[in-house]
């Protein structure tokens, strides 16, 4: 099959068109934004760091209060080793959002860091996380922190 060269350019346009996934805004909904955090040095005000093990296929689950007023909260989970595959799943008191994987924050390096953040003030109540072993020989270590 021989390609031409306007079929070419066509084929070149259509794929310049279809929207890709946006390391600088993950999920936008409302004023409500999930967006890459980028490196973090975790700040002395950070929810205790969970330290745990998963295998493939199993589900741990986290939670946190967020208060009243709380425009940002910034979520960490950090296995280090790119070659498993791990994601986060968030569900705030009105909406699920993810799941999130290893590039959702625009680097693959076995750490998924994203920031939910909303004009107003994020919704108050329980947010859970889930973290999922997609891809994992063996079991994998990890830690888990929000703030």
């Amino acid at each position: 099959m021989k390609v031409s060269g306007i079929s070419l350019a066509i084929l070149v346009c259509a794929i310049m068109l279809v929207p890709g996934v946006s390391a600088q805004n993950v999920d936008n909904s409302a004023g409500f934004s999930i967006t890459p955090a980028g490196d973090l040095n975790l700040p002395g005000t950070a929810s205790p760091r969970t330290v745990g093990t998963i295998t493939q296929g199993q589900t741990d689950w986290y939670s946190t209060v967020v208060t009243s007023g709380t425009s940002s909260l910034t979520m960490d989970l950090n296995w280090g080793y790119a070659p498993d595959s791990l994601t986060l799943t968030i569900l705030s008191p009105d909406a699920t959002y993810g799941p999130y994987n290893d590039l959702s924050d625009g680097t693959t390096n076995g750490r998924i860091t994203l920031m939910a953040s909303q004009t107003g003030g994020l919704s108050p109540g329980t947010w859970k996380f889930k973290v999922y072993g997609e891809t994992v020989l063996g079991s994998q270590s990890y830690n888990f922190v929000t703030y």
